[in-house]
């Protein structure tokens, strides 16, 4: 397997590697704070960053008042860039730092940026505080206007405005505004612009001394910004070093991408510090692309990418495995923030809760009909519907929970579903549809029915229709409803049976949560105690239990039906449609990011209390071959099945599989140009072990 293949590329898969910079300085000396300056470069070039954002006025300092109309400072600095310029030519990164520059007879706090040996162009601030601590009208002009200009620096002329993006040419993802600590606090930041004329990376060079609470403040506003201008934002703050006359600096260095917190530094270093992570460029064009308001809001601004002058560079940057610096959910659809665990649970359960509740309210059904069938799904809308039931005020014995034992249901499950019931207080029967199968069988004529041990797919449909068949005529005795049972990562490999089968229901509950959500979720009732310790117990051993449609008979091993062994691990697949229908993904880059969440048991981090003996690890051959699969059973023959969903709740912002809204796609599509996309762009070896000779 050979890494330097493009596969192992992270460029390859639109992902931009961005740091923030907290250089060495102090105050007004400017040889020092240069070779601060060329210190973090060139470890960010050692680290293969391709874009480092620097603080405000970086060469000079920020606070040193009066200093700044000094002609010897100015005359310093101007030097000084001269010197970065000329070190920017060895080194790989788009160095973004801060200067005061001279400009006919104004100053202005600018942002030089500097690539492979050239300034690219200097974005001047916009906005110039001048309250509370602040006095920037003293020293700067205000680069708000600046349109079409140039500047002479150190030598060149150069583009100069804030009508400005710099765009690499040979990485069509890598393309970034500046703005300057106080834009990002105006009402209308001008970063917002850049984004709208294509900017998908804002960086902001800040000063902004320290108080209580300023750093959340920080926060917010970036994250607000990345969220709104469905970018990146780098933001570098001024750190130790900077005059402490009168006030402190903390270096704070945060990377936001949309909403996502994706790397912050160290606060109060005494060192010099770089804060590396990798940005995904693909997936900000895709959100943009998909988002109507965005385009609109474009518009309405006057289509800013007509007046912004586009700055076109050709970007040196390190090809190969350089890895990949930036986390990546194993469990996408599961909750991550370990702060915030308990909170996105609840809400996630509690969803479903009321949308049951509404559904109840508005049918004035007299019972909830569930099979129970000791599995993790059913299980679940169980408990759902326990928990809506206690809400509405009505007796759990409204719900009618019947487990309905076939040719290969195990006493294990049978019993747990038997248990499961009892511990919900609901009406529980069984009904043993074997009889009525052999019939059915007998009847089309099928070689089971002679004796014959043939298991195909229609002796396993003929079992799961007469079960959904038999839910609805007693709901309709029992003056009720069905509740769906059958989860996402089911109706999108198509595992269900249609029509009178598990893909039907009165109201599907389950339909918008995934298969490792709902294994989450029964944890985290089991351990916030939302019901008692003896249902507790049941949903652990129903948690350990293989997950199995428990069709086919046991082989002769005692080896009962295995799921995952047909379709692969639903932990894989979970991971593979959400990127496939959030963010329409490209196999090649699904693979390429499943192989960096999986390829390592050791690696990375798990949900909070997943279980040691879970955590499991694929090769990359793994990873693909059951991608494959997954594309195979999604784009091709399983979209006729969601076009005909009942109702059910939106759980993630993931997306759902609903007709009526997250995803829409003709029935007769097939896969081709996924699993051709996938199969050209993995190694040979590898493409060799997943695909073979087969080109269908």
């Amino acid at each position: 397997m050979t890494q330097g293949h493009p596969f192992y590329d992270m460029h390859e898969h639109g992902f931009v590697r961005v740091a923030t910079a907290t250089p060495c300085s102090r105050p007004a000396d400017v040889p020092h704070n240069t070779a601060g300056v060329l210190e973090e470069a060139r470890k960010a070039h050692e680290a293969n960053v391709d874009l480092v954002v620097f603080p405000e006025l970086t060469l000079s300092s920020y606070a040193i008042d009066d200093l700044l109309l000094q002609d010897a400072l100015l005359a310093r600095v101007e030097q000084a860039l001269a010197e970065v310029v000329a070190a920017s030519a060895d080194l790989t990164p788009v160095l973004v730092l801060g200067a005061p520059l001279r400009r006919g007879d104004k100053l202005y706090n600018c942002a030089v940026v500097i690539a492979g040996g050239q300034i690219l162009g200097v974005v001047p601030k916009s906005f110039l505080p001048n309250y509370r601590e602040f006095y920037e009208k003293r020293h700067f002009a205000h680069g708000r206007g600046c349109t079409d200009l140039w500047i002479a620096v150190a030598g060149e002329e150069v583009p100069f405005g804030t009508d400005l993006v710099f765009a690499a040419a040979n990485l069509p993802g890598f393309r970034f505004g500046v703005e300057i600590c106080e834009d990002y606090w105006a009402p209308i930041p001008p970063g917002m612009t850049a984004a709208l004329a294509g900017a998908l990376i804002l960086c902001n060079l800040s000063a902004s001394p320290i108080t209580i609470g300023r750093a959340d403040d920080r926060h917010l506003h970036c994250r607000s910004s990345a969220s709104r201008a469905i970018a990146a934002y780098v933001y570098s703050a001024s750190g130790h070093g900077e005059s402490t006359t009168d006030l402190a600096w903390d270096g704070q260095g945060v990377v936001y991408e949309m909403s996502d917190l994706m790397a912050q530094s160290a606060r109060f270093d005494l060192s010099g510090e770089l804060c590396v992570v990798d940005i995904d460029t693909d997936r900000l064009a895709a959100e943009r692309m998909r988002n109507q308001t965005y385009a609109d809001a474009a518009e309405w601004a006057g289509r800013p990418e007509d007046s912004y002058r586009r700055i076109i560079f050709e970007h040196g940057y390190a090809e190969g495995d350089i890895g990949l610096l930036r986390p990546v959910a194993r469990f996408p659809f599961v909750p991550a923030r370990p702060e915030k665990l308990d909170e996105d649970c609840y809400e996630a359960f509690n969803i479903q809760v009321d949308a049951l509740m509404r559904r109840i309210e508005a049918t004035g059904s007299k019972s909830l009909v569930i099979g129970i069938s000791g599995g993790l799904d059913s299980t679940h809308a169980l408990i759902v519907a326990a928990k809506a039931c206690d809400r509405l005020g009505l007796p759990r014995s409204t719900i009618r929970g019947y487990t309905m034992p076939g040719f290969g249901t195990s006493e294990g499950t049978k019993s747990n579903a038997h248990r499961l019931m009892d511990a919900m207080e609901i009406t529980a029967g069984e009904i043993d549809i074997r009889p009525a199968a052999s019939k059915m069988l007998e009847d089309i004529g099928h070689p089971f029915a002679a004796g014959e041990p043939v298991h195909d797919v229609t002796f396993e449909n003929v079992q799961a229709g007469l079960r959904t068949d038999y839910l609805f005529r007693l709901a309709g005795q029992h003056k009720g409803f069905v509740i769906g049972t059958g989860d996402l990562s089911e109706l999108a490999l198509g595992w269900c049976t249609y029509g009178v089968g598990d893909h039907m229901s009165h109201y599907g509950v389950n339909a918008g949560v995934p298969k490792t959500l709902i294994q989450y979720l029964i944890r985290w009732v089991i351990q916030t105690g939302q019901f008692t310790d003896a249902c507790g117990q049941v949903l652990g051993a129903i948690l350990d239990t293989e997950i199995s449609p428990e069709l086919v008979p046991p082989g002769a091993d005692g080896q009962i039906q295995s799921t995952e062994e047909l379709i692969g691990p639903y932990e894989l697949n979970d991971f593979f449609l959400h990127h496939v229908i959030r963010f329409g993904q490209r196999p090649s880059k699904v693979a390429f990011l499943a192989w960096h969440a999986w390829r390592e048991r050791e690696g990375g981090e798990w949900p909070a209390g997943f279980p040691d003996a879970r955590k499991n690890e694929y090769s990359l051959t793994t990873i693909a071959r059951w991608l494959d699969k997954f594309l195979h059973r999604f784009f091709g023959f399983s979209q006729f099945k969601r076009s005909a969903l009942p109702n059910g709740p939106k759980v993630s912002s993931a997306g759902a599989l609903s007709p009526r809204g997250d995803w829409r796609a003709p029935s007769d599509a097939v896969a081709t140009v996924w699993r051709e996309q996938l199969r050209e762009s993995l190694p040979a070896d590898v493409a060799r072990e997943v695909f073979g000779d087969d080109h269908s």
